[in-house]
């Protein structure tokens, strides 16, 4: 949705879908003022737009919850800026703590080349703070050389010990060894 919305007269972020009534869209007889170079208090919503009118800003309906609601002069754009800045903060805070599951598949034969290849994907995982799940995957009767598999994990491990570190040593999970490695802690 964009704009405003006519039936109801709410003016929708689409990032967060949060609503904020503005100016004329304020529907209560009396509001509880802030602001910043404005006298606080309660008044009767006429005031608070002449004020904001005379202050050439808007009235904002901020918190519509308690009675009487509370509104803030300011200006809007300014105002969704700020919003959008938080929500970003929030965003980017809640991201950091999040840890991804990567997972990377080996063959039982996987060359030289594409060792390397798959082992800087790995460090790059680690260093981003995302656990790593390795695996060698066997297909039909390359499960007799799983002792080459596990060679090739725990290579792995040893090249990549600077940037993580193993959960515990490779299992074997049907036709495939796996391990986990998971980040160093900074």
């Amino acid at each position: 949705m964009k704009g405003l919305k006519k039936e109801t007269g709410y003016q929708m972020k689409k990032d967060t879908k949060v609503f904020h009534r503005t100016n004329h869209q304020i529907r209560e007889k009396e509001v509880r003022l802030v602001g910043d170079n404005v006298e606080g208090g309660v008044m009767s919503i006429e005031e608070a737009l002449q004020i904001a009118e005379g202050l050439e800003l808007d009235l904002i309906e901020i918190n519509k919850g308690p009675n009487p609601v509370i509104c803030k002069i300011m200006d809007y754009q300014k105002f969704l800026y700020n919003e959008k800045k938080k929500q970003r903060e929030l965003d980017k805070r809640n991201k950091q703590n999040q840890m991804e599951l990567k997972e990377m598949r080996f063959g039982a034969n996987t060359g030289d080349h594409d060792f390397e290849f798959k082992k800087r994907h790995i460090i790059s995982f680690l260093k981003n703070g995302d656990k790593v799940k390795a695996y060698v995957f066997f297909k039909g009767r390359e499960i007799k050389f799983k002792e080459q598999g596990e060679i090739l994990l725990l290579k792995l491990v040893e090249e990549v010990e600077d940037y993580g570190v193993p959960e515990s040593l490779p299992k074997l999970e049907g036709k495939r060894l796996v391990i986990f490695i998971k980040p160093k802690k900074k």
